[in-house]
């Protein structure tokens, strides 16, 4: 650290004194371009479901995410993160419904294209767990565990089956080993070559999940954990080895999940490694928002930008939200 006069001759005061001068000196920025918008996907047409579990968050039928995508874009958000809840019919135990060109996320991704074409960006989650009867986002060997080779197969032909309905954005969030190089190989192959990959490259066997799961469908269906897939939360050593393999294999930008209970794993990940970092406010988080300031524990839209700005500050490129757009609106405002 340089040389600094000593008090009075500096106080740090000064520049806090007058709003303009705390502007002027702020070290980070947020913006309606730091946020993506995480949307669920339910069947029928002029749907909207509130989900109990996440105070202001519905699942929407294709035509409401079309809707949704066009107040994105009005807002300055420059991208939809999708997730379908798979009508349990349509579940099965090797997670098949993945690999339909018509499955919600197809559908829905198609229309949002059609309509809005390269005025917003689609990522695409890849992953068995909305898909399958069991809940977990694999395959399973005749003792329950998650086959990582064998998931490999559905994965590869999940995320080409999203990149040919019009993904820009392909998003793994399986944490099977290898799965990265093997997406990217099957993209290139197929003349992909400008579909991203963001690897949720260090995603925690959290206790942050469960409103996601309810949304998506999958909460009363899992059986067992997600521990020997997902990471370990004592663990940080191996969520730098996980993103090292990852950006190897062909990760165009990496993402942590949970966001907010692992801002040491995104400050290391973007000290050390030159690709965008980016978190996911996952559901439970947010739901923590939402109960607390319900309950007076503080100001709901400044309990929101605070963990929001802290993302930044950290190092994030950009958030995965609930939140995107009340504060793309606070942000426009």
């Amino acid at each position: 650290m340089s040389q600094q006069a000593s008090f009075p001759h500096s106080r740090l005061r000064r520049t806090r004194t007058h709003g303009w001068s705390r502007s002027m000196v702020r070290e980070t920025h947020l913006s309606p371009s730091d946020l993506i918008w995480p949307l669920f996907i339910t069947e029928g047409k002029g749907v909207e479901e509130p989900v109990a579990a996440l105070p202001g968050v519905s699942r929407w039928s294709v035509d409401g995410i079309v809707e949704r995508a066009r107040e994105a874009r009005d807002l300055g958000i420059p991208c939809l993160a999708l997730f379908p809840n798979t009508a349990a019919d349509k579940r099965s135990d090797d997670g098949k419904e993945a690999l339909n060109p018509d499955n919600l996320m197809c559908r829905a991704t198609r229309a949002v294209k059609d309509a809005l074409g390269e005025d917003i960006g689609i990522l695409t989650d890849v992953a068995l767990d909305p898909y399958t009867s069991h809940g977990q986002d694999g395959l399973l060997d005749d003792k329950g565990y998650v086959a990582n080779d064998r998931t490999l197969d559905m994965l590869t032909k999940q995320a080409l089956n999203q990149a040919n309905a019009g993904a820009d954005i392909i998003a793994p969030s399986d944490m099977m080993d290898g799965r990265v190089g093997a997406i990217r190989d099957v993209l290139e192959l197929a003349h992909h070559h400008n579909v991203q990959i963001m690897a949720y490259s260090a995603k925690y066997a959290s206790a942050f999940y469960g409103p996601f799961r309810d949304a998506v469908g999958s909460g009363g269906l899992l059986k067992g954990d997600k521990k020997t897939y997902q990471m370990d939360p004592a663990n940080s050593d191996e969520a730098i080895r996980e993103i090292a393999f990852d950006i190897a294999e062909g990760a165009d930008s990496i993402m942590v999940k949970p966001g907010l209970a692992y801002l040491d794993i995104i400050y290391r990940a973007k000290s050390q490694f030159n690709v965008p970092v980016f978190a996911y406010q996952v559901s439970g988080e947010y739901a923590l928002i939402k109960v607390g300031a319900a309950a007076g524990v503080g100001d709901h839209d400044a309990l929101m930008m605070e963990k929001l700005i802290a993302f930044k500050r950290a190092g994030c490129s950009g958030i995965l939200t609930y939140f995107a757009a009340d504060a793309a609106r606070l942000l426009n405002g």
